[in-house]
C-alpha cells in the first residue's frame, strides 16, 4: 500500500509503501499537523477503507510518535445474484469480523478492569494510576523480549511476577502509609493522578515515544473460521485471559483469601474484629491487581503495538466497564467490559472509527440512569 505524507498546507514530505503487516512509519522534521493519505488504487482487489475515508491529519508533537490508522475491511463478494443479498451477506461477515474483535478487546479491558474492581472493592480508591500498571506489564515483557532476548512467553511471565512484586510494594510502602496516616479516599485519589502522571513520564524517558512491537508473534497470517479471519494468536490470547479471569473469580468465592478480601470489601472493621489481617489481604489484592493489569498490557501489546501511554489510552474504558458490571465485583468488570468492547467494535458498523469510544460511554450513562449500581452491583443503603 502507498502512503502519501504531506504538511498542513499541501508541501510533500514523503511517500512510503507498507511492509507485509501493513505497517509504516515516515520521519518529519518538526511538530506540527500533518496529511495523511493511502492510495486506495494500491490496495488488494479485494479490500477497501472501512467508510471511504482513506485522509488522516495526525498532529505530531516533539519527542512522540502519531500512530495512523487506515481500517480496512473486504469487499462486497463478487457474482451474487442479486446486489442486495450480496450487500447484506458482506454486512453480516463484517458484523462477525467486528464482534469477534469486540470480545478480544472486552476480554483484555477486563483483565485490566478486574485488578481495579478488586482494589476499588477493599479500599475504595478509584485508582487513575492503574492505567500505567498496564503499561509497565508491556515494557516489562518488551525489555525482557528484546532487550534480554528471551522468547516473549518467559519475559511475559517474569514481567507478571515483577508488576505483582510492584503491586505489592506501591501498598506496602505507599498508599499503606497512606492509609496509616488517615488521608481521606478523595485525597488519595487525587494522589493516584499525580502517580499516574509521574509513572507516564517515566516510561517516557526510560522507553521513548515510538511505538515497538514483541520480537515473536507480531506477522502470523490469519485463519479463516466461518466469517472471522484472525491471527492464531488472537484465538491462544483470547483463551489465556478467559481462563485467567474464571481462576481468579472462582478463587475469590472458594478460598479462604478470596472470603477473606470479600469480608474486608463489605465491612473492613468487622472483618479486623473477626481476626483478618485486613492490611495483609489489601496487599494480597494489590499484589494480583498489578499482575493481572501487567497481563493485560502484554495482551494488547500483542494484539496491538507498545507505548508509554498505552494503559492511559484504555483507562477511560476500564472505568467505565468496572462502573458498567458494578464497582467491586469480579464478575460485573468481566461483563461490563465484554459489552464495552462489543459495543466499542460494532459501533464502527454505523460511526466512524474515531468516534468508536464515545458511543460505548454513552451506553455506560443511559444504563446507570436506570440502574446506578451497575450491572451486578448491589444497591446500598447509607444512614
Amino acid at each position: 500500500m502507498k502512503i502519501v505524507v504531506t504538511t498542513e498546507s499541501g508541501q510533500p514530505v514523503a511517500e512510503v509503501t507498507s511492509n507485509a503487516q501493513g505497517t509504516w512509519q515516515v520521519p518529519v522534521e518538526k511538530p506540527g499537523k500533518y496529511k495523511v493519505t493511502l492510495d486506495a488504487n494500491t490496495l488488494p482487489q479485494n479490500v477497501a477503507v472501512r467508510g471511504g475515508n482513506n485522509v488522516r491529519t495526525p498532529t505530531v508533537y516533539d519527542g512522540n510518535m502519531s500512530t495512523v490508522l487506515f481500517a480496512l475491511q473486504a469487499k462486497g463478494v463478487p457474482g451474487q445474484p442479486q446486489e442486495e443479498e450480496a450487500g447484506q451477506s458482506s454486512f453480516w461477515t463484517q458484523a462477525a469480523q467486528l464482534a469477534f474483535e469486540g470480545l478480544n478487546l472486552g476480554l483484555i479491558i477486563a483483565l485490566a478492569a478486574l485488578g481495579l474492581s478488586l482494589i476499588y472493592g477493599t479500599t475504595g480508591l478509584t485508582n487513575f494510576a492503574h492505567g500505567e500498571l498496564v503499561t509497565l506489564g508491556a515494557i516489562l515483557a518488551y525489555a525482557f523480549n528484546a532487550g534480554v532476548g528471551l522468547h516473549l512467553i518467559p519475559a511475559a511471565v517474569i514481567a507478571v511476577i515483577l508488576a505483582g512484586g510492584f503491586g505489592y510494594a506501591q501498598d506496602r510502602f505507599f498508599w499503606g502509609q497512606l492509609r496509616k496516616r488517615g488521608t481521606g479516599i478523595i485525597a488519595m485519589m487525587i494522589v493516584s493522578i499525580g502517580v499516574a502522571l509521574f509513572l507516564r513520564y517515566l516510561f517516557l524517558i526510560v522507553f521513548g515515544g515510538q511505538t515497538e512491537v514483541y520480537t515473536q508473534y507480531t506477522g502470523q497470517a490469519g485463519i479463516q473460521v466461518g466469517p472471522i479471519t484472525a491471527a492464531p494468536k488472537n484465538f491462544v490470547a483470547m483463551a489465556i485471559e478467559l481462563a485467567v479471569l474464571v481462576v481468579v473469580s472462582m478463587a475469590l468465592l472458594r478460598t479462604r483469601t478470596g472470603k477473606a478480601a470479600r469480608a474486608v470489601a463489605d465491612n473492613p472493621a468487622l472483618a479486623s474484629s473477626s481476626g483478618i489481617n485486613v492490611d495483609r489481604v489489601i496487599r494480597i489484592i494489590w499484589t494480583m491487581g498489578g499482575a493481572i493489569a501487567a497481563l493485560a498490557g502484554i495482551m494488547l501489546g500483542v494484539s496491538q503495538s507498545l507505548k508509554f501511554n498505552m494503559g492511559q489510552d484504555i483507562l477511560l474504558l476500564i472505568f467505565a466497564g468496572v462502573t458498567l458490571g458494578g464497582l467491586g465485583t469480579a464478575w460485573g468488570a468481566l461483563v461490563g467490559s465484554l459489552i464495552v468492547g462489543l459495543f466499542i467494535q460494532l459501533s464502527t458498523l454505523w460511526v466512524p472509527p474515531e468516534l468508536k469510544s464515545v458511543g460505548a460511554l454513552a451506553v455506560l450513562i443511559i444504563v446507570l440512569l436506570f440502574r446506578p449500581q451497575g450491572i451486578l452491583g448491589r444497591r446500598e443503603r447509607i444512614g
